[in-house]
């Protein structure tokens, strides 16, 4: 298969320095025309680039309901800033996403209305690492006793969940979160903005955001997960029966407001290849 060991070495390079996983380049692969097993791929794949050695992972179960964990991750810096929202229940494993271009309080907590919807409930605790805008100080009134920030903690009380913070630097803790960010990064994120390079266009919120519903729906909670061996989606709809109701949009602390906008004029430098048009068609339907 000369070509497609082209297509491939270009995909790679496009990506460098992150890594394409292979099955994401056989799913490629396959859509033009590639009818073998994913041996041959994976073998010139392996050809190319070091194998790197599994990282340990820690388990830590939570009963259904009890426990979803969040952070940040940082996609894109400078004045073009892209940062992604990314919230894991952890008994189904199900995951919400969203790119976003700050992470404010304000956004911080819309977001999390936004996974609240999308899960069809509140967990009981939401578990994070050292974000600025959940807690101001760590243990200022005694071990394990935390000062949070005094808009995001009357959100919580709002929402009728209590955040918790997990222990100073062992972000492994919320381990969940932590690699499904990475798992994002690889499976999503690399391959849409290598695509994207190729054409000489930079993905922006918008496009990303329309194009991980989609990936969300139809590949990451569709998945038998390698822990639970279940399909996130699926442990959702015994998880949400144990969540708690959602409540209506937070309009406190914060002091959010919605600006009116003008008409907005083009970004310039920010383009759609076509098939953004497709998923977005696949996302409305």
């Amino acid at each position: 298969m000369p070509g497609l060991n082209t297509y491939i070495q270009q995909r790679l390079a496009a990506a460098a320095p992150d890594l394409i996983p292979a099955t994401v380049l056989l799913n490629e692969c396959r859509e033009r025309g590639y009818a073998g097993s994913d041996t041959m791929i994976k073998a010139f794949m392996a050809s190319l680039r070091p194998a790197m050695p599994p990282e340990p992972v820690v388990r830590f179960e939570t009963a259904p309901g009890e426990q979803m964990q969040v952070d940040w991750a940082t996609i894109r810096r400078g004045t073009s800033r892209l940062s992604v929202f990314v919230a894991t229940l952890g008994w189904s494993r199900n995951t919400y996403a969203e790119f976003v271009s700050d992470e404010r309080l304000e956004t911080l907590i819309a977001c999390h209305e936004h996974a609240f919807l999308a899960f069809g409930g509140v967990p009981r605790e939401v578990l994070y690492d050292n974000i600025k805008t959940v807690v101001v100080e760590r243990d200022a009134y005694g071990r394990g006793r935390h000062r949070f920030h005094a808009g995001f903690a009357d959100f919580a009380g709002h929402c009728g969940f209590r955040p918790r913070l997990c222990r100073p630097y062992r972000a492994q803790t919320k381990g969940k979160v932590e690699r499904f960010i990475r798992y994002l990064r690889a499976s999503f994120w690399v391959p849409l903005a290598s695509q994207y390079a190729q054409d000489g266009l930079v993905v922006d919120r918008e496009a990303a955001t329309i194009a991980v519903r989609r990936w969300l729906r139809e590949v990451a909670n569709a998945r038998v997960h390698a822990t639970t061996k279940a399909v996130p989606a699926a442990r959702l709809e015994s998880e949400r029966t144990h969540l708690q109701p959602v409540q209506g949009p937070y309009s406190g602390l914060t002091g959010r407001q919605i600006p009116q906008r003008a008409a907005q004029r083009p970004i310039l430098g920010f383009q759609h290849p076509l098939a953004l048009y497709d998923a977005v068609a696949g996302v409305v339907a």
